[in-house]
């Protein structure tokens, strides 16, 4: 029989109708499709969670757990609307020593396998921007090496416009210093989301940044003699 892909057609058309109908009472009136299409994406997320676990260790108990709520936080927002019009999630690495999250964001015409550090704390982005400035060799030969560059082009995020207090704007490698996040990011057209192929080409993404995350982790988790911290 043929293999069907795990993220399904109808699963976008879905989201394309609410994208036109972002009403509580258009969602209500079709919440059993809601929770059809749910299950399929939750489907997903648990093979993809099996796929990650072959080559890291995931602390996120399940797919569903994995699975970010369709409802809006509207607060603080001048956006209304009350549904994200996408399907999306994370996972999370086991112990403290395994720095790095993992995220999938599926929606028509914007999708995306994407990692690193979205909020590293003051302390830790301290830490980062230390090791950079003492010797940016590592960092520089893993976002240089051919499958990184291949699999997400450049290392993406918020970049400040000068050099942080207590740098040198005129280091060598103020560039990197700059970083405030820390972000890989692939994105994939719609048929390649839809294939039969795109769990193991996800899962594949994901093992792309282990030479980024295992570098981080290290520099987060040891101090200047290898030592735990």
């Amino acid at each position: 029989m043929k293999q069907q892909p795990l993220i399904w057609q109808s699963g976008f058309n879905f989201l394309k109708t609410l994208k036109k109908n972002n009403n509580r009472e258009w969602f209500n009136a079709h919440k059993a499709v809601y929770q059809k299409e749910l299950e399929l994406v939750e489907t997903f997320a648990e093979a993809l969670l099996q796929e990650l676990n072959k080559h890291d260790v995931i602390e996120t108990l399940s797919g569903k757990k994995s699975l970010h709520r369709i409802y809006r936080d509207i607060r603080f927002s001048n956006d209304k609307t009350p549904y994200k019009t996408n399907w999306s999630g994370n996972f999370k690495r086991a112990t403290k020593y395994r720095r790095g999250g993992y995220y999938f964001h599926f929606e028509p015409g914007n999708s995306y396998i994407a990692g690193g550090f979205w909020g590293p704390n003051a302390q830790d982005l301290k830490r980062i921007r230390d090791d950079i400035a003492f010797d940016a060799t590592p960092m520089r030969k893993i976002l240089k090496s051919r499958t990184f560059i291949t699999t997400f082009g450049t290392l993406k995020g918020e970049q400040l416009k000068t050099a942080p207090k207590g740098f040198d704007a005129a280091h060598e490698a103020i560039d990197l210093i700059r970083y405030k996040q820390f972000l890989l990011i692939r994105k994939f057209p719609d048929e390649d989301v839809l294939s039969k192929h795109f769990l193991k080409e996800a899962s594949q993404t994901f093992k792309n940044m282990r030479p980024f995350f295992d570098y981080m982790s290290e520099v987060l988790t040891t101090n200047a003699n290898g030592m735990a911290v």
